[in-house]
């Protein structure tokens, strides 16, 4: 189990067969060219819960979840789950 914290505070666990699904590999290599991929990217790699969980994290007063920040903070849990994969 990988476990971090982004630096806009958002807590994740991420169990090592989310990162050795090879589902996951066939997506992430399909999403610049279909970036609506991303949404199964996010599914695949923190789950149905921690994804409501961070949406809710990023979510506007107005309601909306913007897409940047989402993106952004998938990107950084990425970067962070190699710095602990590193470290391990």
């Amino acid at each position: 189990m990988y476990k971090g914290k982004t630096s806009f505070g958002f807590e994740f666990e991420i169990p090592e067969t989310a990162l050795d699904n090879m589902e996951l590999i066939e997506i992430m290599s399909e999403v610049e060219d279909n970036p609506l991929l991303f949404t199964k990217v996010v599914n695949l790699l923190l789950g149905k819960e921690q994804k409501k969980a961070l949406y809710d994290h990023l979510r506007r007063e107005d309601g909306t979840v913007p897409i940047k920040a989402v993106s952004e903070a998938v990107t950084e849990i990425f970067n962070l789950l190699g710095e602990i994969g590193k470290n391990s």
